[in-house]
């Protein structure tokens, strides 16, 4: 009984001990993240001299990006990935600003059509998780689409939040054609010595309403507002999860594409 017992408490210390280690390897993963939040909660009760609020943010957000890069936490190939969501996210918000989806109420020199070039940073740092998590806990992607099938899906659900707006919304069929497209797809990851697996579907999905969560928070600390948001802070609508998890979903068919192409180019490399 009670060596049954010693090994139930192995087993439990060991799963404990994991959990910490996936805990800090997200948590340094999400290094960028956590900064804009910071910065989001202190100018928010700190006023900044001689600069609107929103501009001391794209400062803070370079600077950050620069050290990271300096330190050797990101590479020169995940700053280009995240360089390009940052432009994918700022074509994204011009585009809603002006449908009145969302507005930057505060004043900024550094806006373009209303909106604050810091908000595509908070987009680059989604994918500088990505690019981080995929690294520390050493990603691989089991049965993986085509490429010729993920692109498409991709561009669609990119072009959905432009278009649902003069056009019906197809997102939940969307939605749908990812269930489809990646059922038998599983993304592997690394925690210790110990190799463990899931869905790709649940791993959108755990990523998606945590940064619904994240948008909460920023939200309540004034990165942007929405039209229920004016006159006093309100939870942002759960269906807005949905809304993530599509985001969620480019952002990783992105990054997950860039590396396999990266991955493949330095194969051949090799064997030359």
């Amino acid at each position: 009984m009670n060596a049954i017992l010693q090994k139930v408490e192995s087993r439990m210390l060991g799963g404990i001990l994991q959990l910490v280690r996936f805990g800090f390897e997200q948590a340094m993963s999400c290094l960028f993240p956590v900064v804009i939040f910071a910065s989001l909660a202190l100018t928010q009760v700190i006023p900044l001299p001689f600069l609107p609020r929103y501009d001391w943010l794209l400062i803070i957000c370079i600077g950050m990006q620069w050290w990271m890069v300096r330190v050797g936490l990101e590479t020169r190939d995940e700053l280009k990935v995240i360089t390009l969501f940052h432009l994918i996210g700022l074509a994204l918000e011009i585009f809603k600003v002006h449908m009145g989806s969302w507005a930057y109420p505060e004043q900024g020199f550094f806006k373009i059509l209303g909106v604050p070039l810091y908000s595509g940073f908070m987009y680059a740092s989604v994918a500088s998780y990505l690019c981080q998590a995929w690294r520390r806990l050493d990603i691989h992607l089991i049965k993986w689409p085509p490429f010729l099938l993920v692109v498409p899906v991709a561009a669609a659900i990119y072009l959905n939040f432009f278009t649902h707006h003069f056009w019906i919304d197809i997102r939940w069929w969307l939605s749908a054609l990812v269930i489809i497209v990646f059922w038998k797809s599983w993304v592997s990851y690394k925690i210790g010595d110990t190799r463990y697996r899931m869905p790709i579907a649940f791993s959108f999905i755990l990523i998606g309403f945590f940064i619904w969560v994240a948008e909460n928070i920023a939200t309540f600390f004034g990165a942007w507002q929405y039209p229920n948001q004016t006159d006093m802070w309100s939870l942002v609508h759960l269906g807005k999860v949905s809304s993530w998890l599509l985001l969620v979903i480019v952002s990783f068919l992105i990054v997950a594409t860039l590396k396999r192409v990266k991955d493949k180019a330095v194969s051949v490399e090799a064997s030359d």
